[in-house]
């Protein structure tokens, strides 16, 4: 094609538009382009047309624990499953060592004194397996004379008088020793708790004096025999015994 000049110009290739772009490509005359790998692009959307957000992944602790719940399961359907273990017996304790000491302390005070003379004999394991007689109160004045005079006991030292509220009754602990033979024994008198009475022993143990005047103080427990039964820490006009487990205050505000 030549110009207005004369000059020979080339005539540009025409511009194939879009639209015959796509129709060719439709026509086969262009190959599509290849589609993109993953999910189709209208699944990742939803009806709003906004992008869905894809579910977290597991974490690591989470995978484990899962896995260790899943392994969980079968042991606790097996352990079910199994029928318990049956407890062996428990062994009986073995004898004490101070056991015969105690059977020749009951022996000789029956002998003595009559069985009146213990209702019940006891090892305390706690207390370093330490003897323990129970006696009734119209037979412990003589049994008393028995333990500290007789040779083969000599229970010469009054170590301890306490006296306790039991609720449904009273009792005068004593704690013996004799320093002769180096064994000890604990005694206790049990007495009614409406009107609570024990004989004395300040005869036998001179010791016996202030606490036995002591348990009546705070718990009202009498000493018939006593020389001088009257308070020793309260004041002689205290109403009630304040270590009993019923006693009311005379006075709230104290």
């Amino acid at each position: 094609m030549s110009g207005c000049d004369g000059e020979k110009k080339e005539t540009p290739e025409p511009v194939e538009t879009k639209k015959e772009q796509r129709e060719g490509g439709r026509n086969g005359t262009e190959a599509d382009p290849e589609p993109k790998a993953g999910k189709p692009e209208a699944d990742s959307v939803d009806h709003s047309g906004r992008k869905k957000e894809e579910p977290p992944e597991k974490t690591e602790g989470a995978a484990r624990a899962a896995k260790a719940a899943a392994a969980a399961k079968p042991r606790a359907a097996a352990a079910k499953k199994r029928p318990a273990a049956k407890k062996k017996p428990e062994k009986p304790p073995e004898p004490s060592p101070k056991q015969p000491l105690l059977d020749s302390f009951v022996t000789r005070l029956k002998e003595k004194v009559g069985d009146k003379a213990v209702k019940d004999s006891f090892i305390n394991r706690p207390d370093g397996h330490r003897p323990v007689i129970v006696a009734l109160p119209d037979a412990w004045p003589e049994s008393a004379r028995l333990l500290r005079h007789e040779e083969d006991l000599q229970f010469d030292y009054l170590q301890n008088l306490s006296g306790v509220d039991d609720e449904d009754h009273m009792e005068v602990v004593y704690h013996l020793v004799s320093l002769k033979h180096g064994h000890s024994l604990c005694v206790k008198v049990k007495t009614e708790r409406e009107d609570p009475q024990v004989p004395s022993v300040t005869g036998v143990w001179a010791a016996a004096d202030w606490h036995e005047r002591e348990v009546y103080d705070l718990l009202g427990i009498r000493f018939p025999g006593h020389p001088n039964l009257k308070r020793i820490l309260m004041p002689d006009d205290w109403v009630g015994h304040p270590l009993r487990k019923d006693y009311e205050p005379y006075d709230r505000e104290i």
